[in-house]
């Protein structure tokens, strides 16, 4: 799939917390709607829920570039301060549906001791379906990727640091745990 690649892009920003407060998959699978909304105004509704298997799930509907999108976020790595998601995400286009796949990748590394820095890093792939639906309608791939990656990145760039302030909310909410 690596040689279907949509998009690569990654931002970073600032988070005035001490790495000790950060908790990304915390932050994730309790982040309420209007928070999630307020982080882009492509933002449309968030939520969370578990798979068949147990596994942790974001579910978000955004529009990117005029294309609504419902992404179904597995999680696949659930670290403190390091959060993999993977989606094979619903993308609905003027020339109908198809589904893309989608890994979003959040991490926080300490400055110092009260600074960490955010990154925000998303990949986008095409699938077989869509790769199909392309040549459907006569749309060469290349053509596609390169119109598709700069409404790509300028999202992920401006959602960045209102994820990045976000975080820092939630991790300056969180009450110290109490020594034993």
């Amino acid at each position: 799939m690596r040689e279907n690649q949509i998009v690569d892009s990654s931002f970073t920003a600032i988070i005035n917390a001490p790495i000790e407060k950060i908790d990304i998959p915390a932050w994730c699978f309790s982040l309420p709607e209007k928070e999630y909304q307020g982080c882009s105004p492509a933002h449309i509704a968030a939520g969370f829920t578990t798979a068949p298997d147990g596994t942790r799930m974001s579910i978000n509907v955004e529009t990117i570039g005029g294309s609504l999108m419902v992404q179904h976020y597995h999680e696949t790595l659930g670290e403190k301060t390091h959060l993999i998601l993977d989606s094979d995400s619903d993308v609905f286009s003027p020339t109908g549906r198809v589904v893309i796949h989608v890994t979003w990748e959040l991490s926080v590394k300490a400055l110092d001791k009260n600074r960490c820095e955010f990154t925000n890093r998303v990949q986008s792939f095409a699938t077989d379906e869509m790769l199909a639906g392309l040549d459907r309608q006569g749309i060469p791939f290349e053509i596609f990727k390169t119109q598709r990656q700069p409404i790509s990145i300028a999202h992920n760039k401006g959602e960045t640091p209102l994820f990045a302030a976000s975080i820092e909310r939630f991790a300056l909410r969180q009450t110290p745990a109490k020594a034993a």
